[in-house]
């Protein structure tokens, strides 16, 4: 008869008799992702980062027309905002891929496309919010500009202010509370309008007399340094982020605080995983995607075709259906973890916590599961097992209440194309704020769950 131990079931913690090793493991693996999203604040600067990584690494780009052989290390980037990285595998593609599948967008504020205006000697910029943000969150936060400006010539400028130590920085203004009787009495969602989200970028004027003479000042300080005009605003893709560097939380260090956790810190688990594999029975594939916050949408986002190419040149052009409906994928996204002070929208029994490894979510979605991939039995207890083989702390998880709220991956966008699909990642505090709070812990779990999939035969 099965005993007690047997029949019950209890998370476990990642330091649950953890030993010295594992916690140094740990810490030093989250010094790298740290880096890592401070380079990574766009993207674009995701993709550019995760490729330095890459081919200090061995992996060589593809070029469509190749014909890739067992161990070969390669990647794709599909328009400097989106990569694919595979390590051929001695098996044929007919027998599929392990694919991991992240996003390395993160709600900001991009500007639009006449940004610059002066109003009573101060220059500004117009912005439209991206992503699900409480607008609220991202007023008085210092901002770097960070994006890229295509010229009337076809030429590219680069811009990155306030990330440096010394450069200026920026910020969307709020109101003092003597003057907020009003502005208090309003909804969270109205305290702030998108219109007003406007960036404070100069006050100086030129000397030259006339009207504007801010906004001039500005524009040929731009123009100075990066040979750039007004009209140019309109080829451009920039973004203000949040400009503070990811820092240890708690006096214990046990985790991490900065922006764009989500889903970046996912995209560094499984890009380190796939950096570390070697000679996979199936090709392992690491997936670095766009536009996930806003839909999954253009031709760098999951519903691009752009993935569909790449694999199926990497099956000559044969089988790529037969390939994709014997693969399996991670879809490598973040979920929240239990808060404490907010425990009223969470499920406590089903939800993620701090330190509680990688989070598998069944299913996401909102309310009666709308939008989820709803993974089968059948894949949650294959991956149970992949796990349990390979020493991987995880925990389930869920998107809050049933009645709260909730929210999508890509997990169905890949299941769409006939992969047994589950979502697993690292739960995040404070999730789409300017400021979110990963566990070292869960962060090294979900490599390891990476590492895991990738060696999956």
């Amino acid at each position: 008869m099965a005993d007690r131990k047997e029949l019950f079931f209890e998370p476990k913690s990642v330091y649950e008799g953890a030993d010295e090793a594992l916690g140094e493991s740990i810490m030093r693996f989250a010094e790298g992702y740290k880096s890592f999203i401070d380079a990574a604040r766009t993207e674009r600067l995701a993709v550019a980062e995760a490729v330095k990584l890459a081919e200090a690494r061995g992996f060589k780009p593809f070029k469509f027309g190749d014909k890739p052989v067992s161990g070969d290390k390669i990647y794709y980037v599909n328009r400097d905002k989106a990569l694919m990285l595979a390590v051929i595998g001695s098996e044929p593609m007919s027998a599929g891929i392990n694919l991991a599948a992240a996003h390395v967008d993160s709600p900001r504020l991009d500007l639009k496309h006449r940004p610059l205006y002066e109003d009573s000697g101060i220059a500004l910029l117009k912005t439209h919010y991206y992503g699900g943000v409480k607008k609220y969150q991202w007023v008085t936060v210092p901002m770097a500009l960070v994006g890229t400006v295509v010229r009337a010539d076809g030429s590219k400028a680069e811009i990155s202010i306030g990330l440096k130590q010394g450069e200026p920085q920026f910020l969307v203004t709020d109101l003092l509370i003597h003057l907020a009787g009003d502005q208090m009495r309003k909804k969270a969602d109205e305290v702030i309008s998108g219109e007003n989200m406007n960036l404070l970028f100069g006050s100086r004027p030129d000397p030259e007399e006339g009207s504007d003479r801010v906004k001039l000042a500005v524009l040929r300080l731009l123009n100075e340094k990066y040979g750039i005009t007004e009209e140019d605003f309109l080829s451009a893709e920039l973004s203000a982020v949040p400009a503070a560097p990811a820092v240890d939380v708690g006096i214990d260090r046990s985790m991490v605080g900065g922006y764009g956790h989500d889903d970046r810190v996912c995209a560094y688990a499984e890009l380190m995983a796939i950096l570390d594999t070697e000679a996979p029975k199936k090709t392992a594939v690491c997936l670095l995607v766009d536009k996930e916050e806003i839909g999954s949408e253009g031709v760098t986002g999951m519903l691009s075709r752009s993935f569909d190419r790449f694999i199926d040149a990497l099956c000559g052009y044969d089988g790529l259906y037969e390939c994709f409906a014997n693969s399996l994928c991670l879809s490598a996204d973040v979920c929240n973890a239990f808060d404490p002070s907010f425990a009223e929208v969470s499920d406590k029994r089903n939800g993620a916590q701090l330190n509680g490894g990688v989070a598998i979510m069944k299913y996401t979605g909102s309310r009666g599961k709308s939008g989820s991939n709803d993974a089968s039995a059948e894949t949650v207890g294959r991956v149970r097992r992949m796990f349990a083989e390979n020493g991987v702390v995880w925990q389930m998880g869920e998107l809050g209440k049933v009645d709260q709220g909730g929210g999508g991956t890509v997990a169905k966008y890949t299941a769409q194309r006939d992969i047994d699909t589950i979502d697993a990642g690292v739960p995040v505090l404070c999730m789409h704020a300017p400021f979110e709070v990963i566990s070292k812990a869960d962060l090294y779990m979900t490599y390891k769950a990476m590492l895991a999939l990738y060696g999956e035969k």
